[in-house]
């Protein structure tokens, strides 16, 4: 135990160590604080919910830093609803005929140098048996009222203005989420330019009972969204990319543990017994070197089960009798002939004393570089069988995201973020490793220490 306490302490000599284990703290750190505050039921909730969930959020939209290296700044979201916002103004009037009227106005500035992506109302009302009639209209910076349009409003109803068709037609033409915002004024009508300033939306819900009410939330989705951005459908990716973390992390860290330990115990027997059980301990390990590791887990996959558990598992076992058998074998068959091992069999101890007590410990020195190398290895095995369209379907992780952008054409598209972010941060972690498990070869390994 001294000696490993010495050599930790040398870690302190070599800066690529220590950057390394800074990197694992940060990605630990990040680990911790995403299971303390998304819990694990809700991340998966939030992950599995379509549009229902994240209704107000845009689709396939960049991070909101893209903003900063661009000249044009692109819309962020808005999103405002009629109860308890200091921009939103909610009153009550009753018309000569008893009926009562609801007027919500949402009042909001626009800076942004291109239009949103689209626009929504999201009504909720209550009613028994007439449904409340909805009038909309648009009020831009120049003083211009348009018609939006008109409806009956059911008691959950949502009004996706970028898709009426009439209003398409009063704009001539115009998708409303241009012809809404543009300057009427542009020199080349055939690429208007955004009218900034402040707007505003009115909305006139009608009730014909004499009880009821309405309530509405008006988004404006804008092109960019949050530090991570949005997918396909409309989900926050810091989500995944945060729970990627404590997955890979914990994906990682108990396969190579597990391969390891086991590896090196399996080792220890058949070196220490020799005979039938080495035997049959080598030729199991010939067998397995010789069967395909990845095409195995990917029939597993198929055929059987996607849950980490279930790949954890395979990878495990397939990986337990590897080419680290032979060579602690021959390591253990050198101490096996130490003097000390005669003397611990001169005074009576049991083959799992000396097996446990005196050979193991000899090469955990040699044990830990290789498990701390190994992580790595194995996070992107998990994040490359997610890519492969292989990972566990319930759990949000770093391959998943590349594997939604790689069915989803994001290169293609121009969604650059939707790959860089998880495959950064998987190169992040496979660094970290890499620069703390080569340090402490050099610091247990005699023969690298001069290198």
């Amino acid at each position: 135990m001294e000696a490993l306490k010495r050599s930790f302490g040398e870690i302190r000599k070599y800066p690529s160590a220590v950057i390394g284990v800074i990197m694992i703290l940060v990605l630990i750190g990040l680990a911790i604080y995403t299971v303390a505050t998304i819990p694990y039921s809700e991340a998966i909730r939030l992950w599995r919910g379509g549009e229902d969930i994240w209704y107000s959020t845009p689709r396939n939209a960049f991070p909101v830093w893209t903003n900063w290296f661009t000249d044009v700044k692109q819309p962020e979201t808005i999103v405002m609803f009629s109860e308890d916002n200091p921009d939103v103004t909610k009153e009550y009037t009753t018309t000569s005929s008893g009926k009562t009227d609801i007027k919500m106005s949402y009042t909001f500035d626009y800076t942004a140098d291109d239009f949103p992506q689209e626009l929504s109302l999201f009504f909720k009302t209550e009613y028994v048996a007439k449904e409340p009639f909805a009038s909309i209209t648009w009020e831009t910076p120049d003083g211009r009222t348009i018609r939006v349009g008109d409806l009956a409003v059911s008691r959950k109803q949502t009004y996706r203005i970028s898709q009426d068709e009439a209003l398409v037609r009063r704009l001539g033409g115009e998708k409303p989420e241009v012809g809404l915002f543009a300057d009427p004024e542009s020199p080349d009508p055939e690429n208007p330019q955004v009218l900034k300033g402040t707007y505003k939306i009115n909305v006139s819900v009608l009730l014909f009972e004499d009880t009821g009410d309405a309530s509405a939330e008006y988004v404006v989705f804008g092109e960019v969204f949050g530090w991570a951005g949005t997918d396909h459908r409309r989900r926050d990716l810091m989500l995944p990319l945060m729970w990627g973390a404590p997955i890979a992390l914990l994906f990682g860290l108990l396969a190579s543990a597990g391969i390891s330990v086991l590896t090196m115990i399996i080792s220890a027997i058949g070196g220490w017994y020799g005979g039938v059980v080495d035997g049959i301990i080598q030729r199991i390990t010939e067998v397995n070197l010789t069967l395909p590791f990845l095409s195995i887990l990917i029939m597993i996959g198929t055929f059987y089960s996607r849950s980490i558990w279930t790949i954890l598992g395979a990878t495990i076992v397939l990986s337990i009798f590897g080419a680290a058998i032979k060579t602690y074998r021959a390591i253990f068959l050198q101490i096996r002939e130490s003097t000390y091992i005669e003397a611990a069999r001169a005074y009576g101890a049991s083959d799992m004393r000396i097996i446990f007590r005196y050979l193991i410990p000899r090469i955990i020195p040699l044990l830990i570089p290789g498990l701390v190398l190994g992580v790595p290895a194995f996070v992107f095995l998990e994040a490359s069988l997610a890519v492969l369209g292989l990972g566990d379907p319930v759990l949000p992780t770093w391959g998943k995201i590349i594997n939604d952008a790689w069915v989803n054409a994001a290169l293609y598209n121009g969604y650059y973020y939707w790959i860089l972010e998880p495959a950064v941060l998987l190169m992040i972690t496979g660094l970290a490793f890499a620069m703390l498990g080569y340090s402490l070869d050099r610091i247990f390994n005699p023969r690298l220490r001069g290198l």
